[in-house]
């Protein structure tokens, strides 16, 4: 048990580095992934709204209503967001491997 402590504490700055860089990659997926949802939802909720509360506004330059029933989950739904997760954690590792930290 204590060679196993000695070589921690042995290397302890490079744990150090690793917890460091992998908060660094979660921020930006955090910020990579929250930001279309974050800019989208705004879109959504501006002053202009329909004026029946069963249609649902869509963020188009002439911001047209539709029926609600119109927008339910397909099945493209289960694929794409591991997809698109899975594509931001490797543009995030390609950003700071491209930053050279």
């Amino acid at each position: 048990m204590f060679l196993w402590l000695s070589s921690l504490i042995r290397s302890w700055p490079l744990l150090i580095y690793a917890i460091t860089w992998i908060v660094v990659m979660m921020l930006t997926v955090a910020v990579a992934s929250l930001s279309p949802e974050v800019a989208f939802v705004s879109a959504i909720s501006s002053p202009e709204r329909c004026k029946s509360k069963s249609n649902v506004r869509v963020p188009l330059e002439e911001s047209p209503c539709f029926p609600a029933h119109l927008f339910t989950k397909s099945h493209i739904d289960v694929i794409v967001p591991p997809v698109f997760a899975a594509l931001t954690v490797a543009a995030s590792a390609c950003l700071v491997r491209a930053v050279g930290l």
